[in-house]
C-alpha cells in the first residue's frame, strides 16, 4: 500500500475539471454506487465518510473529511480530508491519499462544470461570497470553463480581500458590497452562514449561482424566495434535501424535494438543461464521493509516496 504525501499536487486544473465532468455524466447515467455520506457531529464540528465505486474508472474506496470552522484559530484548515482506495479484485487497500488539498480542487472543478454548463454567458462577471480556500479554488477552475472580465468580492474581512485579489492579479478583482457582488452573470457563495446571506432582489434574471457553503444541516446561505424564482440543481438529491442548500428550506416546508430541476450530472448528459436565458440557476452543491475517486485517480499518478505494508 502506497501513502500519497503531496499537500501540493500541481495538478492541471483543466484535466481535473474533465474528470469531475465525467463522474457526473456517469452519475446522471446511474452507473455509479454512492449512498449519502454519512455525518458524525463532535464538539467544534464535524467529520463526514463518502464511500463510492466508480466502474468506468475501475476504482473505489471512502473519503474521511472533516468540517471545523474554528480551526483557522488553531492554525489549521477548516477542511482536512484522508481517501482510501481499495482494490477492486480483492478489497485489499492499496493507497491513502492526503486528500485536503484534492477537496477544494474537486469541489472547484463541480462548480466549473457546473458554470460551464449553466451559465447562460460564456463572457462573466463573477461573484464570489467569501474569501477562503474554496472561493480561491471556484475562481481557478471556473476561469478554464469561462472568460472571467472581473471579479466582485466580498468578505468580512478587508484584508482577506486585498490578498484574495492580490493571488488573482489575472483579472481585475474590486472589493465589493455584499449587494454589489451579487450583481453578477456568476455568483459563487463559499461561506458557512447559517442564515440567508444573499437576498433574492439583489439577484437579477439569468444568473448562476453556485452555492457551495451549505454543506451539512442548518447551513444555508440563499433567501429562501430566490430558490422559490429559480431552478435548483443539486449534485445529489439525497445529500442536497439531508445538506445542502435547499436543506433549510424543505425542513421548514417552503420548497419540496419534488421543485429540483435535476441533477448536475442529469444536465452534463443533456437530459435536462436550464430552461432560457433569463432563468436564474442554483446548483447546490454538496461534494460527492465520486468526485473525490475521480481526482484521486489524477493524483495516484503524480503524487510522492511512502510504502506501507499491508496487512
Amino acid at each position: 500500500m502506497q501513502y500519497y504525501t503531496d499537500t501540493e499536487w500541481g495538478l492541471d486544473i483543466g484535466q481535473v475539471n474533465m474528470a469531475v465532468e465525467s463522474a457526473f455524466a456517469d452519475h446522471g447515467r446511474g452507473l455509479v454506487q454512492m449512498p449519502p455520506k454519512v455525518y458524525i457531529t463532535l464538539p467544534d464540528g464535524d467529520f463526514r465518510t463518502m464511500p463510492a465505486y466508480l466502474p468506468s474508472l475501475s476504482i473505489a474506496g471512502v473519503k474521511i473529511v472533516n468540517v471545523h470552522p474554528n480551526n483557522t484559530k488553531k492554525g489549521l484548515p477548516t477542511v482536512m480530508a484522508l481517501t482510501i482506495i481499495l482494490d477492486i479484485e480483492s478489497g485489499q487497500p492499496i493507497a491513502v491519499i492526503n486528500a485536503t488539498q484534492l477537496t477544494d480542487m474537486r469541489t472547484g472543478a463541480a462548480g466549473a462544470v457546473a458554470g460551464k454548463y449553466l451559465s447562460a454567458k460564456k463572457e462573466i462577471i463573477l461573484g464570489v461570497i467569501g474569501t477562503g480556500r474554496q472561493a480561491q479554488a471556484q475562481v481557478t477552475a471556473i476561469s478554464r470553463e469561462l472568460k472571467i472580465r472581473q471579479v466582485k468580492i466580498w468578505s468580512r474581512n478587508p484584508e482577506h480581500i486585498r490578498k484574495f485579489a492580490d493571488r488573482f492579479m489575472e483579472f481585475p478583482c474590486r472589493a465589493s458590497s455584499l449587494e454589489n457582488a451579487c450583481d453578477c452573470d456568476v455568483l459563487v457563495t463559499t461561506t458557512p452562514s447559517r442564515s440567508p446571506l444573499v437576498r433574492s432582489e439583489w439577484i437579477h434574471e439569468g444568473t448562476h449561482i453556485n452555492a457551495i457553503g451549505a454543506d451539512a444541516p442548518g447551513k444555508e446561505e440563499l433567501d429562501p424566495a430566490l430558490i422559490l424564482r429559480a431552478q435548483v440543481f443539486v449534485d445529489d438529491p439525497a445529500q442536497a434535501i439531508h445538506s445542502g442548500e435547499i436543506n433549510v428550506p424543505i425542513s421548514q416546508g417552503i420548497y419540496r424535494a419534488t421543485d429540483i430541476a435535476g441533477t448536475l450530472g442529469e444536465v452534463v448528459i443533456g437530459k435536462k438543461k436550464r430552461a432560457g436565458p433569463d432563468t436564474i440557476t442554483i446548483f447546490d452543491s454538496t461534494g460527492l464521493a465520486i468526485q473525490d475517486l475521480a481526482i484521486a485517480r489524477i493524483a495516484m499518478k503524480h503524487g510522492k509516496t511512502i510504502d506501507l505494508p499491508f496487512p
